[in-house]
């Protein structure tokens, strides 16, 4: 099941991709309506056939599954909807959050937005010489954003969860709550490609969980891959799109095997060191030829760079909500306020260290 997942998946997203080129290279669009046409008109014929048993070979789905990949671009690009109201009234509650972080008081000026960058993706008040740091450090995905932040987010409330137990019925509640929770912040940030590929990473977690079964990495993300494409193809024209699966693919395909490498132990720092930087490496592995054909630009401290601040940002992170939910009680004392400054300028000037290099 999982091989057929991923060459389904596979198929799907190389129809989408043919689609994406057909229509950028098109002059006349009514080209473009005649084969969507065409296109949709084959896939119910052979969908139908194959139904009916007309046609028993499984290898025949292949194919039809790159043609509707195809077929579903080009009709996506030719209707386009409009935003959700109920989208567009979730991300309100964005603006509304990040005025709350406006008015925690902060002793430092830069602590508020760059927690408005890692927890709301709001980077309109970045100063630029952060901005430069970053771009410098090779961090860049750090304070935009990204399936990392949802991700932290996602296993501190996880762990805190864990207090209620491990019961069926905790666990089915558990995890309807977290699904809901991280569909609401997906929608609340914007639903970037890559924020949306961490809510249904952690949807199909969730949903793989509940029955006990083995979860397998490679078909989360062959299966998020496809759903995510399905509801919008346009989206593999995106950047921040094609260089998140690319992570991910990184992440399933070599970091299993690089890590094995250091033999595992329950108390090895090193081996919790080890780990991070095998996971960059597989990372930057994998994006490396996708970040040079379209920025021109490799990070060069990129494992530096990960072995101090994500650490650093994964505590500040917790910190802030922790901070941010005490002071929505009403409750804050000062040191929150003065860690959540002190972590702050500690990642900033990390990153501004690391830039001089």
């Amino acid at each position: 099941m999982k091989r057929s997942l991923t060459e389904i998946s596979l198929s799907f997203t190389a129809g989408v991709a043919i689609g994406a080129l057909a229509s950028s290279g098109a002059e006349d669009w009514r080209v473009l309506y005649i084969l969507s046409g065409l296109g949709c008109a084959v896939v119910a014929a052979c969908l139908a056939a194959y139904l009916s048993g007309r046609i028993r070979s499984e290898v025949f789905l292949l194919p039809l599954y790159f043609l509707a990949g195809t077929v579903c671009f080009l009709t996506r690009e030719f209707t386009p909807s409009p935003p959700s109201a109920i989208a567009v009234a979730i991300q309100e509650y964005g603006k509304s959050f990040c005025r709350f972080i406006d008015a925690i008081p902060f002793g430092d000026e830069g602590t508020a937005p760059l927690l408005k960058a890692l927890l709301a993706g709001d980077r309109s008040g970045l100063p630029r010489s952060t901005t430069a740091i970053s771009r410098a450090s090779g961090a860049s995905h750090l304070l935009a954003l990204s399936g990392l932040h949802i991700g932290i987010i996602y296993i501190i409330f996880k762990r805190l969860s864990m207090v209620a137990g491990n019961a069926p019925a905790v666990r089915i509640i558990r995890s309807a709550a977290i699904i809901a929770a991280s569909l609401f912040y997906t929608v609340m940030t914007g639903a970037s490609p890559s924020i949306t590929r961490a809510f249904l990473f952690i949807t199909l977690n969730e949903a793989a969980s509940l029955p006990g079964r083995k979860k397998s990495p490679a078909g989360i993300l062959a299966g998020a891959l496809l759903i995510q494409l399905a509801f919008d193809p346009l989206q593999i024209r995106s950047v921040g799109f094609q260089l998140s699966y690319c992570a991910i693919a990184g992440i399933v395909v070599l970091y299993p095997k690089v890590s094995a490498w250091y033999p595992s132990s329950r108390f090895d720092p090193l081996k919790k060191i080890w780990d991070t930087a095998v996971l960059s490496i597989a990372c930057q592995a994998f994006t490396a030829p996708l970040a040079w054909h379209y920025f021109h630009t490799f990070p060069r401290h990129f494992l530096i760079t990960n072995l101090l601040a994500i650490p650093l940002t994964t505590v500040l992170m917790g910190t802030a909500i922790l901070t941010i939910v005490l002071s929505a009680a009403g409750i804050c004392p000062a040191l929150p306020v003065r860690a959540v400054d002190f972590l702050c300028r500690t990642l900033v000037e990390t990153l501004r260290i690391i830039s001089l290099m």
